[in-house]
């Protein structure tokens, strides 16, 4: 998760000063095609801008998290009393689509669009489990996490459809119990055990976290596509969806891939094979696997026809599942060949359900994100933005001291990880407080 602080010091809302007890989170959808969340925030932050204030943009083009108030400041972000207890949160939306009435649209680029809202969903569900660890709230509570819609509909913001009328009419599976289940997941709760599975005792362990699981996949290949690395977070989302474990259809993912040992083999987007079970040339295309999303969903729900007697909640993506003997299989042996005797469906093989579960155990003993290397100090960076904000401690979540490095050399004499920087937090030599490395150019 890519988190920039932008707050928008020159809003009224913001120099209202008001402040609020989080008791939730609102997800919005900015209702116009603008995929840019630095146009939002560059407009809003005007002291004639009086319409509107929320808590954070999410970028269209590449997932990035404004934060444009402190958290617990009261935003003007629903028409209604949910500005006093929730968090609002826009994600733009795509620029290919055009509004021709209301929350009705037209698209010109459908494949576009879904890309962009995929984008907005999977890094909103990363804020939103941040959040609801940082409140303490439970994001499957009533009222907790809700849409614009929903907070409509309890009584507590103006009458609005967003987000659902995006994902709806971009034929996306999103849903707003999807949503809360993957936040749910993204915390490390994860999705019940299905109902039918037995034979295991990793069914009772913690879900992996998206991070265990792309540490896994950098530690088999360091060289693998970042574009693979971003798909990885649609695993729990997906499995969320389905109420199963999507991590083991991840683990499915890694054997199916040669464990991701190799790079530049079937581990491609462009072949249409990010699972293993890529088809494009026998028929097939268009109908199971020739988009990375697809395929994942089909796999969690080839997981689900093994695993579960509960009916599959989104379409059916591969006709052969109408084949499976719907929960008849112990997880560690489901695909192999003890419960496919009459050869219906996919027949792996014994040992196969093993497989997997030894690689979700190596997923499970990761410890997640890596933290930052150690580095040598102290060292020099140079630093080209005028507003890089100094803090008083090693992340995001630490208190903003006020002040910025402006643009100059400066020297690190310690290196911490933290929230917000993917290459850790430098201790500045002068004793101001701390910067994001992501900012800052090593001399």
């Amino acid at each position: 998760m890519r988190l920039v602080e932008s707050i928008l010091t020159k809003n009224p809302c913001y120099t209202a000063g008001r402040k609020i007890t989080v008791k939730g989170l609102m997800l919005h959808s900015v209702g116009c095609p603008q995929p840019s969340a630095s146009v939002f925030v560059k407009n809003w932050n005007s002291a004639s801008y009086d319409r509107a204030c929320v808590h954070g943009f999410i970028d269209g083009n590449d997932g990035t998290i404004y934060q444009c108030l402190p958290w617990n400041h009261r935003g003007w972000h629903c028409g209604a009393s949910g500005n006093n207890t929730h968090i609002g949160v826009e994600m733009c939306e795509p620029a290919c689509i055009k509004y021709t009435g209301g929350a009705t649209f037209t698209c010109s680029d459908k494949a576009a669009a879904q890309a962009v809202a995929k984008r907005t969903y999977d890094a909103a569900v990363e804020l939103f489990a941040m959040l609801c660890q940082k409140f303490s709230l439970d994001p499957l509570g009533d009222g907790v996490i809700v849409s614009h819609k929903e907070g409509c509909k309890r009584g507590i913001a103006s009458n609005h459809g967003d987000p659902e009328h995006l994902w709806t009419q971009l034929g996306l599976p999103y849903t707003m119990d999807t949503f809360r289940k993957a936040v749910k997941a993204a915390m490390g709760g994860g999705a019940a055990a299905p109902s039918g599975v037995s034979g295991t005792k990793i069914m009772g362990a913690a879900v992996a976290t998206a991070e265990q699981m792309r540490t896994y996949i950098k530690a088999k290949n360091p060289k693998v596509a970042q574009s693979v690395l971003d798909m990885v977070p649609l695993y729990l989302s997906e499995g969320a969806a389905e109420g199963v474990r999507g991590d083991i259809a991840f683990a499915q993912s890694c054997l199916e891939t040669g464990n991701f040992a190799f790079s530049g083999s079937a581990v491609t987007l462009d072949q249409n094979n990010f699972c293993g079970m890529g088809v494009t040339a026998n028929g097939m295309k268009g109908n199971s696997f020739d988009t990375p999303q697809l395929g994942i969903r089909a796999q969690v729900q080839h997981l689900k026809a093994y695993a579960s007697t509960e009916p599959l909640k989104g379409e059916c993506i591969d006709p052969r599942f109408k084949y499976v003997a719907r929960g008849c299989a112990e997880v560690v042996e489901w695909l192999g060949q003890k419960e496919n005797p009459q050869g219906k469906g996919w027949a792996t093989g014994a040992g196969y359900g093993e497989k997997i579960m030894d690689i979700l155990k190596a997923i499970l003993a990761t410890a997640g994100a890596a933290a930052p290397a150690p580095a040598a100090v102290p060292f020099t960076v140079k630093v080209s933005i005028p507003d890089l904000r100094i803090r008083s401690g090693p992340g995001t979540n630490a208190a903003a001291t006020g002040k910025f490095t402006g643009v100059g050399v400066f020297t690190i004499t310690e290196v911490k990880s933290g929230p917000g920087s993917a290459k850790g937090w430098g201790r500045l030599k002068s004793g101001a407080g701390w910067i994001a490395l992501d900012y800052a150019q090593k001399i």
